[in-house]
């Protein structure tokens, strides 16, 4: 009994078939159903922002979606090579803020993880007039070891400088109106190779004139190899008024 024959005799006529539907199987070189069931069914992902990962070789799985503000990362020790992690820090993280009163402040415990130290002093009031800003590296007072220009003229690079203060010395204020911002800058503070080099610089009212304004930048050269982890915060003489020093950790 020949094809054509069956299909005639069959109960049940069959309903036509269109070139189109016969080209859906144009190309099938094994069982349907079996390209079919090696298929990843969608149902695996079951939350907004779940991704498909591999378990091994064609096992797919799914990956969660990770909480707001993590990023995708390579985790060997997942089951599927990835995880989300919270992003390492980068950019500037405040470590501490510290009202400026009485005669000194310690900013200590200074985490050693960061690449470079920013402090930022607002407003600086002295209980004195015309006094300088002064901070010194894990409390150093030794002579001859801190470094700091009060005028271009004196790290002016034509001749050799001697180390001949206690500490560093910034920008001064006027004991009653002081508004400004100073910017010190320690770099790479926790290396316990080299000497540690900075960069001071400011703008705020003048001493004298206070309707003026006096700007300032400075260098700064610790000649001591430890790494940075307070510092001692000071006007040059008499006590603080009032103030804020920010202190932040750069990376």
């Amino acid at each position: 009994m020949t094809k054509a024959r069956d299909l005639a005799n069959a109960s049940t006529a069959l309903s036509a078939v269109s070139a189109t539907e016969l080209a859906f199987v144009d190309g099938v070189t094994s069982a349907i159903q079996t390209q079919l069931d090696a298929k990843t069914a969608k149902a695996t992902l079951t939350t907004k922002g779940d991704l498909y990962a591999a378990t091994a070789a064609s096992t797919p799985a799914r990956l969660a979606v990770g909480a707001n503000g993590t990023v995708l990362t390579a985790a060997s020790g997942q089951a599927t090579g990835l995880e989300w992690a919270t992003p390492a820090a980068g950019g500037m993280t405040l470590i501490s803020t510290t009202t400026l009163t009485g005669a000194s402040i310690t900013l200590s415990s200074i985490p050693s993880t960061y690449n470079h130290l920013q402090l930022v002093i607002l407003n600086y009031k002295p209980a004195n007039d015309n006094s300088y800003f002064c901070f010194s590296i894990n409390g150093d007072m030794a002579a001859n070891r801190h470094l700091s220009s009060r005028t271009d003229a004196d790290m002016s690079g034509t001749s050799a400088t001697a180390f001949d203060n206690t500490n560093f010395i910034t920008g001064k204020n006027d004991n009653s109106v002081a508004q400004g911002i100073q910017i010190i800058n320690l770099f790479d503070y926790t290396n316990v190779v080299t000497w540690k080099f900075g960069f001071s610089y400011g703008v705020f009212n003048n001493a004298t004139t206070t309707t003026s304004a006096n700007v300032f930048a400075r260098p700064l050269i610790y000649n001591q190899t430890n790494a940075i982890s307070s510092l001692l915060l000071f006007p040059e003489s008499g006590n603080f008024t009032s103030g804020t020093a920010l202190l932040y950790g750069v990376k």
